[in-house]
């Protein structure tokens, strides 16, 4: 069994790996109470007054306290950071590194700016971790690259992946979480999906384009197909070379 997690882990793609690894040793050390959350979350007062930068950071690596809870989003961030990375950014990890990246901006931009408007800046305050808004929305980009996959959740019923962020959301309310935290998953995930996919198409301008920098950061080898080794053809039969 241990040499088969080992296994499972170590064929992950290196985004997956390290995301997967320091949420699970941030949750971990926040439950050993060998770090606190409250140096992880985002306060925007302490980043900008005090230089606490790392809560940028660290707020999208904290996923609350161990529990059921906790192992859901792990399998959620396991499975959809994992497909996206091996398949949709398959030799492009810069480019999927860009997208994480594009998507913590956007989150947290969000989280700011809602927090300056009179009538949602409640809410917006209460949103001080966004690593579950994140996983969200690697659910939604998955989703919309791959919409006609057939899937069934828990059993009950089965629907096209295209419905799976919005069956997720409406999970999230039977059990009473908080439907801002999908929500904002799912605003910056079309947002991607749109500028990466859609307006491309319409107007021929790629507006996401990977920075140059970032990709001297990854040495990403080419995707070329396998090609079978020592394949060799049979001579034709003697008989049929003397007819000729």
């Amino acid at each position: 069994m241990a040499q088969a997690v080992e296994e499972w882990y170590k064929q992950m793609p290196i985004i997956t790996r390290s995301y997967l690894t320091a949420a699970i040793v941030t949750t971990i050390g926040c439950s050993l109470d060998i770090i606190t959350p409250y140096d992880l979350y985002l306060n925007p007062k302490l980043v900008v007054k005090h230089y606490q930068v790392w809560r940028v950071i660290t707020n999208f690596l904290y996923f609350r306290k161990m529990d059921l809870d906790f192992l859901f989003h792990m399998f959620f961030l396991a499975r959809y950071c994992k497909l996206l990375e091996e398949n949709s950014f398959r030799g492009r990890t810069a480019d999927f590194f860009y997208m994480l990246l594009f998507g913590a901006t956007m989150l947290t931009g969000i989280v700011l700016i809602g927090g300056m408007i009179p009538y949602v800046s409640e809410s917006f305050a209460r949103i001080i971790f966004l690593s579950n808004s994140l996983t969200f929305m690697m659910v939604y980009v998955w989703s919309k690259q791959n919409p006609y996959i057939h899937m069934s959740f828990l059993g009950l019923f089965t629907f096209t992946a295209a419905y799976l962020p919005w069956v997720l959301l409406g999970f999230s309310v039977l059990v009473g979480a908080s439907a801002w935290v999908d929500l904002l998953g799912m605003i910056a995930g079309h947002a991607y999906y749109f500028l990466q996919d859609v307006y491309p198409h319409m107007t021929g301008r790629h507006p996401l384009r990977t920075p140059t920098l970032i990709k001297s950061l990854f040495a990403d080898e080419p995707v070329v197909a396998a090609r079978p080794a020592e394949v060799r053809f049979a001579p034709p039969p003697v008989d049929d070379v003397q007819q000729n």
